[in-house]
């Protein structure tokens, strides 16, 4: 995987997106293609062992739940799908559900805590513009045999995370904070909080200065492939470099300053991908909780009988907007 400096030729690309937006799911994924496939990203949801959740709302509910986290009960926590989460929650799945329609049932109070089944389990919501990593390598599996040219083609990732790119501002990208005793470094740590603290007034004179992100500062300074409001850095490379086991590891934009902090091993999954010979497209919406691949109907029936995806085929001219979900609604 390598980062190039000269940006692809994306006018096929841009010419197969609608312009202006019309609201459906071709804002991002092109036209034209004979079939498509939504991929569900996957949810989590989590209950304690042995005992209920606390009531909601909180103000109502306080003493309990001080008492809920001072006995730091042990929590079940596990993946789920979007099927599975329907049938908890009475609901119907299908191709255009969303998931705030098929979770409503279980919304206690709005905007505390998340919603609950009947079975105590409390359901957070899918990654909205990337991929778990074991999923997008169950993806470029089925990806990477649908296409001539499974080690060559163009990998985009959008530049609006906030630590990938440098930038001129006054805060860096990304900041990590470590834990100290007041015997080593209390004094350091107070000080790191007074400067953090935001001071509009001062902050309106203070000159901006370059913040390095995760990729080099000539990337970061490079050029990008555009589309109609979103901006890529683009990379040359095939989707089987994300077929194999680890992939994370391997890319240019891993956040190695991330891991120094003692984090483990992460980086972006792609937002853009199309191999060489165009057979199909990969489009990781920002703004979406699933992932459209855009091919030929092998692909697709492929992609659906993969038992480690979620995917269903979706018709063009289809809407991935919060009020598609029609029958849930």
């Amino acid at each position: 995987m390598q980062w190039t400096p000269e940006v692809p030729n994306a006018d096929w690309l841009r010419a197969s997106l609608d312009e202006p937006w019309r609201g459906t799911m071709h804002d991002a994924v092109p036209r034209y293609f004979p079939a498509y496939a939504r991929i569900f990203h996957p949810a989590t949801r989590d209950r304690p062992v042995g005992r209920p959740w606390p009531g909601l709302p909180y103000a109502a509910h306080r003493r309990e739940w001080d008492a809920f986290q001072d006995a730091t009960p042990e929590i079940d926590v596990e993946r789920v799908g979007w099927a599975e989460t329907s049938a908890a929650f009475g609901t119907t799945f299908h191709p255009l559900a969303q998931w705030q329609r098929i979770v409503a049932p279980g919304v206690t109070v709005e905007h505390e805590d998340g919603p609950r089944d009947a079975s105590g389990w409390r359901y957070s919501a899918p990654a909205v513009g990337e991929v778990d990593a074991d999923v997008l390598a169950a993806l470029a599996g089925v990806l990477a045999a649908h296409t001539t040219t499974p080690d060559d083609g163009v990998v985009a990732l959008w530049e609006g995370w906030g630590d990938l790119v440098g930038h001129l501002g006054v805060t860096p990208s990304r900041s990590f904070l470590s834990l100290t005793t007041a015997d080593d470094g209390s004094d350091r740590h107070d000080e790191l909080l007074a400067r953090s603290i935001r001071d509009p007034l001062n902050d309106a004179f203070r000159k901006p200065r370059w913040q390095p992100g995760i990729l080099s500062d000539e990337i970061s300074r490079g050029g990008r492939l555009s589309t109609l409001g979103r901006d890529y850095v683009v990379f040359r490379g095939g989707i089987a470099e994300f077929a194999a086991e680890g992939w994370v590891e391997r890319m240019p934009w891993r956040d190695r300053d991330a891991e120094a902090a003692g984090f483990g091993p992460t980086a972006h999954s792609p937002n853009l991908v199309w191999p060489a010979d165009r057979a199909w497209a990969l489009v990781s919406e920002i703004d979406w909780d699933s992932t459209i691949v855009a091919g030929s109907t092998a692909l697709v029936s492929a992609l659906c009988a993969h038992p480690a995806l979620e995917a269903v085929p979706i018709e063009q001219n289809a809407s991935l907007q919060w009020d598609a979900d029609r029958i849930n609604a």
